[in-house]
């Protein structure tokens, strides 16, 4: 469901030449992805990449169902290591970027709502300091508050 949602975020093909990404189809993209064919990438491709090089490695199971979507988006758009630490801040252990018992008692004992709150502001924060913030701002924003209402359900 996760993927199905971040997959209905990103959309099909696009090449911003703004975008640090590049070329990007379902928000795979071509800096991260060299090898792939990205223009022609299928939805089924793409939501395997999602699952074995993002999904997975977030050990989601072991984390509050309330918090897995938002600390997914985080990874997909802001990278693993961000979402991790994201995910740390917001539950105030220490922010090495490894999901180990520590991360998974205190996300576990934490608020969940706190804890996504937590974890939204500081996407928030971070993408205001963006560079491109002027340009991409507004669905940024938009994309946390779909995420958010998702999350919640």
């Amino acid at each position: 469901k996760a993927v199905e949602i971040i997959i209905g975020l990103e959309a099909g093909y696009s090449f911003d030449s703004n975008d640090p990404g590049g070329e990007t189809n379902f928000g795979i993209s071509k800096r991260a992805y060299p090898e792939v064919d990205v223009k022609n990438l299928t939805r089924a491709q793409a939501m395997a990449i999602y699952e074995k090089d993002y999904w997975l490695p977030l050990k989601p199971l072991l984390i509050p169902d309330r918090l897995r979507l938002c600390l997914f988006d985080c990874a997909v758009n802001q990278g693993l290591d961000r979402a991790i630490k994201t995910l740390q801040g917001a539950v105030g252990v220490k922010q090495d970027g490894v999901l180990g018992p520590e991360t998974f008692k205190a996300a576990t004992n934490y608020s969940w709502f706190d804890a996504l709150t937590n974890m939204l502001q500081i996407r928030l924060e971070r993408y205001g300091k963006h560079p491109q913030w002027s340009r991409y701002g507004a669905g940024w924003t938009k994309r946390l508050i779909i995420i958010t209402l998702q999350s919640v359900r």
